[in-house]
């Protein structure tokens, strides 16, 4: 099978797994008892605005979706955020959008500041080969996910004192349907984590982190291989991801078979 190109029709299916996944995400911290962090998920058109008032990261703040269908609804997403005191960011994918859009954009003061890769590939219908040093699981129970929640902690540059938030905002995508937690051991020992989502027949690789101490030993490509793999068992008939443009995250998609679709740009205030 070879992958397809890249039109206007694959675009929006691409485009759409990714909301799919934010929203499932985002939504699972929501449901926490009480929605202690705050959670809100609101439509403007086509177009989908997140907000966490405990988390004023950038991914947990975005509108995506933008496109020149919903240029007249600008005003209405900007005050959506401006109640709520945050900073915010449009994703912008060049998915139906025009030099209009991006002069209305400018015109309320926002400006892009950067880019980021989305990429798309095919599943993997042969079991990957790893090293023998590397073993991958599908985290099940609590006691590997909280193997899950150290590793992504520590991976993502935090300390293991604020283990608990990894804990409580990732628990609800424990068994949740359409996703799938991988645990990497390097010689026995929990070293690397990495998540896919299913929306339809696209897998989406939506988070990868490895333990700082057992970086450059080859465990997210293999991570990135099974989620590969995984996916060609589940049907699906493409995989899609985002990485840093340039980054060893798209270094290791496209080495894996990956293509980039497009790069996205970010606009903020």
């Amino acid at each position: 099978m070879e992958l397809p190109v890249i039109n206007m029709e694959l675009a929006e299916r691409i485009q759409q797994v990714e909301i799919d996944y934010l929203t499932s995400r985002i939504r699972s911290i929501g449901e926490r008892l009480g929605n202690p962090e705050g959670v809100e998920i609101h439509r403007f058109g086509k177009t989908t605005a997140f907000y966490i008032r405990t988390m004023p990261w950038g991914l947990f703040n975005s509108v995506k979706g933008l496109s020149d269908d919903d240029a007249d609804l600008l005003d209405d997403i900007i005050l959506y955020y401006q109640t709520r005191n945050r900073a915010f960011q449009f994703d912008v994918d060049p998915i139906h959008c025009s030099p209009k859009l991006f002069k209305r954009l400018a015109e309320r003061g926002f400006y892009q500041n950067g880019f980021h890769s989305v990429l798309y590939g095919l599943p993997a219908d042969k079991t990957p080969i790893h090293p023998s040093y590397i073993h991958i699981i599908e985290v099940k129970n609590e006691s590997e996910f909280d193997h899950y929640a150290e590793i992504h902690c520590l991976g993502s540059g935090m300390s293991l004192a604020d283990k608990h938030h990894f804990v409580n905002n990732n628990k609800g995508i424990l068994n949740r349907e359409g996703w799938k937690i991988f645990l990497a051991y390097l010689d026995g020992t929990p070293a690397g984590v990495a998540v896919m989502h299913i929306s339809g027949n696209i897998a989406s690789c939506t988070l990868a982190a490895t333990h700082p101490n057992y970086r450059n030993r080859g465990l997210q490509t293999a991570l990135l291989q099974h989620r590969m793999h995984e996916a060609h068992k589940a049907d699906c008939t493409l995989v899609a991801a985002q990485a840093s443009f340039g980054s060893t995250s798209q270094n290791n998609m496209e080495r894996a078979g990956m293509q980039l679709a497009w790069t996205r740009s970010i606009w903020v205030k």
